[in-house]
């Protein structure tokens, strides 16, 4: 605790934002470059120091919060990029894509502005790269064990990297022509460039980890050869099954999920296409979905030039305050927040009928209604109350000339086979089934990230990832020194 009356002396401040007239017209990320560095070690110096420090338990990495909050005001980057690393393999994505429950669970939040946590995690892992302490870290010694990981999301990343650095010779195998998941053509780069992803991505290849992109499982190679070449396999694919919107008119050309729009945006960013075959220049867009994917497809809608765009979310505005009653702290609660995408939306005015910048709050989707030539061209929809009641009187049309399914994911992908050549049972709501060892009924084959928790953050993305290292570690060499973050049934804290 470098200042004992920090928490009392120094407002929160957070990493300033590029203005949106600016930051609009490219796909840079939106803060100012520079910007965070000098304001951080301030920001660092509200750390109270907890006895029992809340952020750790809202942290499913356990991540060593008021330790490196106290060596950054100290301007000890070396020892704070040290403690960091040591809990999260990736901190520069989780600085930028994790909404921080950290956050929600800081003691001073009780009745203050919570420590920037995120912002402090992201300066350290910015301020490693920059200052060469992130360094390749190849194992001592090799095992005669391998392994193979399908999927190069968070969750398969943090696997494979924790294996490699065990001994084991590990095999990334992924679908898409390049590595990285939901990271690489999901997240578009106003929110995370893709640099970030690809450095780490050299230095797991300089420890020894290696990767077969362009590679279906299930498919180029059958699941019987996998499990043949391997001595452990980890599935990793993530929750890609996106949820349908069952109301008449979903068949109407112009009516796509959002993971079929955002892919071609990234790819206009990699340089792979001129323009999008989806692209929203010029069109009337409606996102039906309130969550994170709905604000990407929201923001990058806006970037490409929307005559208009506008959001639906079938839940009530939330409060800006804490449901004490509900939600009490430290838990994580639904209040109104203010996204990047979002604050373009209402500075740009892209859709002058919602209730706040781009979005219409307890909105349903009753029908969609196309032209003659059986395009979409609009979207019909009726408010909710609280239990999703539709109100009579309210109905109301928007016009679409592009609607974007955000609905989220209800499992993994079943269309490469992978699942039903290995036997593997699933759950009723059609995410993996596994044991506390995070092992599949299939032997030597186990399960982590979204496709066996479900759609789920980056943060538990990782911790999953590095959990069922551990459990591999120990099923191949009867014990393991891997730290093992998070049990297969653990849960966010709730009430």
């Amino acid at each position: 605790m470098a200042d004992p009356k920090g928490f009392m002396s120094t407002p929160r401040q957070e990493w300033p934002r590029r203005p949106v007239d600016e930051r609009v017209r490219d796909w840079n990320e939106v803060y100012v470059p520079g910007t965070l560095l000098p304001i951080i070690s301030k920001q660092a110096d509200r750390c109270m120091d907890c006895g029992i420090p809340f952020c750790h338990h809202a942290c499913p990495l356990g991540n060593l919060i008021p330790e490196w909050n106290g060596l950054v005001a100290r301007q000890d980057w070396r020892a704070a990029s040290d403690r960091l690393h040591a809990t999260n393999n990736f901190p520069e994505f989780t600085g930028r894509l994790c909404p921080a429950p950290c956050e929600a669970g800081c003691v001073l939040a009780i009745n203050q502005p919570a420590v920037t946590i995120k912002n402090v995690e992201c300066a350290i892992a910015d301020r490693a790269w920059e200052d060469g302490y992130v360094e390749p870290c190849p194992p001592e010694r090799l095992s005669d064990r391998t392994v193979a990981v399908i999927g190069s999301g968070p969750t398969g990343l943090a696997a494979a990297q924790q294996l490699t650095r065990a001994g084991h010779t590990v095999v990334v195998y992924e679908r898409d022509d390049r590595l990285g998941g939901l990271m690489r053509y999901g997240i578009p780069d106003f929110k995370m460039e893709k640099h970030h992803l690809d450095r780490r991505l050299e230095q797991m290849e300089a420890e020894g980890t290696r990767f077969r992109a362009a590679t279906v499982v299930g498919r180029d190679i059958g699941a019987d050869e996998l499990r043949a070449r391997y001595d452990a396999v980890v599935i990793a694919t993530g929750a890609t099954a996106w949820r349908e919107l069952d109301v008449p008119g979903r068949d109407l050309a112009g009516v796509h999920q959002a993971m079929e729009y955002l892919p071609p945006a990234n790819r206009v960013c990699a340089g792979d296409l001129k323009v999008s075959p989806l692209s929203a220049a010029g069109r009337h867009v409606v996102i039906v979905g309130g969550g994170d994917t709905g604000a990407d497809c929201l923001g990058t809608a806006v970037r490409e030039g929307a005559a208009s765009v506008t959001q639906l979310d079938i839940y009530t505005m939330p409060g800006t305050e804490r449901d004490e009653e509900t939600e009490p702290w430290p838990t994580y609660p639904k209040i109104y927040r203010l996204s990047a995408a979002h604050e373009e939306a209402a500075t740009l005015r892209t859709a002058p009928a919602a209730d706040a910048d781009a979005r219409l709050f307890a909105a349903s989707t009753l029908r969609l209604t196309g032209d003659d030539s059986g395009h979409v061209r609009g979207l019909h929809l009726v408010e909710v109350d609280a239990q999703r009641r539709p109100l009579p009187g309210t109905e109301r049309t928007l016009p679409a000339d592009l609607v974007l399914l955000a609905l989220g994911f209800s499992g993994p992908d079943r269309s490469d086979g992978l699942i039903d050549q290995l036997g593997i049972e699933l759950t009723p709501r059609g995410t993996i089934a596994r044991d506390a060892h995070f092992a599949t009924n299939v032997f030597g084959v186990f399960a982590a990230g979204d496709a066996a928790r479900g759609q789920s953050l980056i943060v538990w993305a990782i911790a999953e990832g590095r959990a069922v290292a551990a459990a591999v570690d120990r099923y191949l060499m009867g014990g393991s020194e891997l730290p093992a973050p998070i049990g297969p049934y653990d849960q966010p804290m709730k009430v």
